[in-house]
């Protein structure tokens, strides 16, 4: 297609400023993990330190949860039931014809992508955007409704406050827009206010928490912070966050470790280096070898007796394993009746253990030996140690390692990781790992980012004619007219893929008229994943938006310039337009996808 503008090159920056935050840190985050969401809230002034309340869960299975079970329920109309363990409970108590009537999404951390269909558990399809809109409005209308009921004498309602939704390292760039029109659709983040909705990668929240936290903050022998680590030279921080997410959906979740590395720059503020993830290494793996040692502890078919018949117990089970791995010795816990009532049909309770290294009965408990529990974790730290010594390979100034996260509340896991790089860096874990995503979420919506500098997910580029060049040109992009031979579409690059962009920077360019006495310009924006196309009709090469400029003035035909302004902020890239000769204005904005 023809574009109307030629290129001049002007790559110089300058500040344009940062965006203001509100006047009280009224903050909701929220996060959705594969299996499990949580979220917080904080209600302080902006001179306070923030000081975010968790949502408890579980009352109606007997349990008190900072989390609920990533599961909704949807009618046979697909209209919203439930959520959480409600959801759950309320999936297990039906059958038959109404069971297979019903959308019920189990562990639904899919690929965020607007137009996916996803399947429920019992194979009927929806689309992923309103099964995540539907979440997310759950969790807007039942944290509104735990603060007014926390607060009394006051009405909070949505446009209260800022909202933080967090996604994992590990998502495709496609992520953060997915987020943000599921959360508008939600009603979440439509009073005009543009910072009204933050979405922070996951590690960039939990570095945010512990770069604020004190040296006493931290599970280490050795009494450092993050700011102790500071040497003249900046140090990269690696930052693994073990905790395990989704990355398509399916009932049975695939875990990874998402592994990132940090520059800290002047001012606390970050530039990402690397990020990474891997499959199938997350605590999850660990539960599975805790099961698959039940299976081989109750055979004869008892164990998978037990987990078809009560699926609420097995639940329970896995909440309490949950908490007793988190030390590293020998672990005991209760034996559930009907699980001993369904042994007892075939043989003594006692028989089930004989020749079972690593467990034992003890009169209605179960004992588990400190090196069996130890060898639940051995693949996931085998594969863990393997891609962090990768990184180091790579020659980054490593300072620290810092593990957050709910697998991070493991000692064998912390105990592991210190022992294999100790010699190498500092290895710190804050005390309560799994909260940091969360808590550093609300500091983003306080600061709303610490990242200086983001890598591009695409090359952005703007479609351009110059003069027509046999030599350099295709003949099929030649055009004609009353000032000459022309190539239109040429893709001219603004940021490469992969590249790292200045944010709340702006860079500056400098255009003309293609005809002498043309009145309106039209600046066609595209993106692609190729590193520098040549023209914007290129296999891969999207068109994502247009902006157009009256320049009414041609008495000064083809002196007559344009300044053209980009500004990339953490989600979007802002477009102004000045024609200098008329003083006539036009600006846009669109997606900006990061990796």
């Amino acid at each position: 297609s023809r574009t109307d503008a030629k290129a001049e090159l002007e790559d110089f920056y300058f500040d344009e400023g940062s965006a203001s935050t509100m006047g009280d840190c009224c903050i909701i985050a929220i996060k959705i993990g594969p299996t499990h969401t949580e979220y917080v809230y904080n209600i302080t002034s902006s001179e306070e330190e923030i000081d975010p309340c968790l949502r408890w869960w579980g009352k109606e299975v007997g349990l008190d949860s900072p989390t609920t079970p990533t599961c909704i329920l949807f009618d046979e109309h697909e209209q919203f039931i439930s959520f959480g363990y409600e959801a759950k409970q309320s999936h297990l108590s039906i059958s038959g014809q109404e069971a297979r009537n019903m959308f019920f999404f189990d562990c639904f951390k899919f690929l965020y992508r607007n137009n996916l269909i996803i399947k429920s558990v019992n194979g009927k399809e929806m689309k992923a955007l309103k099964v995540f809109t539907e979440a997310l409005r759950f969790l807007k209308d039942d944290v509104l409704k735990t603060i007014n009921k926390n607060t009394e004498g006051m009405k909070f309602t949505a446009s209260d406050f800022t909202w933080v939704l967090t996604v994992p390292d590990s998502c495709d760039p496609s992520a953060k827009p997915f987020m943000r029109k599921a959360a508008t659709q939600a009603g979440i983040g439509t009073d005009g206010n543009e910072y009204n909705l933050v979405i922070a990668q996951e590690s960039e929240a939990a570095l945010a928490w512990c770069m604020k936290l004190p040296a006493e903050g931290f599970i280490t022998e050795t009494r450092i912070s993050l700011h102790d680590l500071r040497s003249p030279e900046d140090q990269h921080i690696v930052i693994i966050n073990v905790d395990f997410v989704l990355i398509t959906f399916s009932v049975v979740t695939d875990e990874n470790i998402d592994i990132a590395v940090y520059e800290v720059l002047k001012g606390k503020m970050l530039k990402e280096l690397h990020r990474s993830s891997v499959n199938d290494l997350g605590e999850k793996s660990v539960d599975r070898k805790y099961k698959e040692f039940l299976r081989e502890i109750f055979t004869e078919g008892v164990w998978d007796e037990y987990e078809m018949n009560y699926p609420s117990e097995v639940q329970k089970m896995m909440y309490e394993f949950s908490r007793s791995k988190e030390v590293d010795e020998n672990i005991q816990f209760c034996c559930p009746f009907n699980l001993s009532s369904l042994a007892c049909k075939h043989q003594d309770i006692e028989n089930f253990f004989e020749g079972v290294e690593g467990a034992s009965w003890d009169v209605g408990s179960i004992k588990i030996s400190r090196n069996k529990l130890r060898s639940f974790f051995a693949q996931s730290l085998q594969g863990i140690t393997h891609n962090v010594r990768e990184i180091f390979n790579k020659g980054f100034n490593i300072g620290c390692i810092l593990l957050v996260g709910e697998y991070a509340a493991c000692q064998v896991l912390r105990r592991h990781i210190t022992d294999e790089f100790i010699d190498y860096c500092k290895v710190l874990c804050p005390f309560r790992p799994r909260d940091s995503v969360l808590k550093g979420a609300v500091e983003l919506g306080k600061h709303q980012t610490l990242l200086q500098f983001q890598k591009s997910a695409f090359t952005y580029g703007i479609g351009v004619s110059d003069r027509f060049d046999e030599l350099k040109h295709i003949k099929e992009r030649k055009f004609t007219n009353k000032d000459g031979e022309w190539c239109g579409g040429l893709f001219i690059k603004l940021i490469e893929v992969g590249e790292h962009v200045v944010l709340n920077k702006t860079m500056e360019f400098t255009f003309y008229p293609v005809e002498a006495d043309q009145t309106m310009m039209n600046f066609y924006f595209y993106r692609t994943l190729k590193k520098i196309p040549k023209y914007v009709t290129e296999e891969g090469v999207e068109q994502i938006g247009c902006l157009c400029l009256n320049s009414p003035n041609t008495e000064y035909r083809r002196s007559r310039e344009v300044k053209l302004m980009i500004t990339f902020d953490c989600r979007e890239m802002k477009i102004k337009a000045k024609d200098l000769t008329s003083e006539s204005k036009s600006s846009t904005k669109f997606d900006f996808e990061c990796k």
